[in-house]
């Protein structure tokens, strides 16, 4: 028996190498081959779902269930048309710019702020429900009140997209920090991580998935917000907004809806492109999500 033992343990030890090859190869190789059909599988749901959005359109226009209800091709020409003068890129640029702005600000702001909510019990108790507060403010009430302080101005709309994303940000940097294993922090202090040390490289890190929420949750507030100060604002400054406003004065529901479209197709570009595979990518070096997320 123990002569048979010594002659399999050699046998057995090769077999198992063969096998861990094996899966080796099946996880190196079977991703590179699979690349395209997974891409596919995930822009498949959303060009079905824009057909189905589109499919319906038409046919209520067919149907003439709304006699202001334009058909998509004819907001599709709108956006052509934009393109062909010169307008739509330019308009594009300045919300874009603005949106980028105002959200670089306001998670300058909102970060450190979510930080010490936590940290400063009297400071959460006196502005946390403040923040709440200005949170469930639509975007049309914070316009008149920049505008009386800074005037109709370019300042005005920052101000409003301040106002829309640092609670917000805030807010949710504080939810997710309070979710943080209070075992982790001590693990942290025990080896010296303390302060502004134990912050930055254990608090913010254990947070990372729901801070990656906060800023999705800002950027939202905060393109809606600006969207909102361009339309009301009185003070005509270049934009998507402003595209929706001059097709609100001119009665052209194929106008407005190209700006509507336009609205909503950043909207699902800034979260297909940047928070999407930021947060898939954090979750998944957490081992959260599979491979194939």
């Amino acid at each position: 028996m123990p002569a048979t033992d010594a002659k399999d343990t050699p046998q057995a030890a090769d077999d198992s190498q063969e096998m861990a090859s094996g899966l080796d190869a099946l996880e190196t190789q079977a991703p590179a081959k699979d690349a395209g059909r997974r891409m596919l599988a995930k822009a498949a749901p959303p060009l079905l779902a824009i057909a189905v959005v589109l499919a319906l359109w038409q046919l209520a226009h067919t149907l003439q269930w709304s006699g202001t209800l334009p058909a998509p091709a004819a907001v599709g020409a709108e956006l052509a048309a934009a393109s062909s003068d010169g307008t739509l890129l330019p308009a594009l640029g300045h919300s874009i710019l603005r949106c980028l702005i105002g959200f670089g600000a306001s998670a300058a702001i909102g970060i450190p702020l979510g930080v010490l909510l936590t940290r400063l019990s009297a400071l959460r108790t006196l502005f946390g429900p403040i923040l709440s507060s200005i949170q469930s403010l639509p975007a049309a009430a914070l316009v008149p009140i920049a505008i009386i302080a800074l005037g109709p101005s370019e300042g005005a709309v920052y101000a409003v997209v301040l106002l829309g994303a640092v609670p917000s940000i805030a807010v949710g940097v504080a939810a997710g920090i309070d979710q943080v294993p209070p075992l982790l922090l001590r693990a942290g202090h025990s080896m010296g991580a303390t302060g502004s040390r134990g912050a930055l490289h254990v608090l913010l890190p254990a947070a990372l998935p729901s801070l990656i929420s906060a800023l999705r949750q800002g950027w939202t507030f905060g393109w809606r917000a600006l969207m909102t100060a361009e339309l009301i604002t009185a003070t005509p400054l270049p934009g998507i907004g402003r595209m929706l406003a001059e097709g609100n004065a001119a009665q052209s529901m194929s106008q407005v809806l190209a700006a509507v479209a336009l609205i909503l197709a950043v909207g699902v570009l800034v979260e297909s492109a940047l928070f999407t595979p930021l947060e898939r990518r954090v979750l998944h070096s957490r081992g959260l999500t599979g491979a194939g997320t």
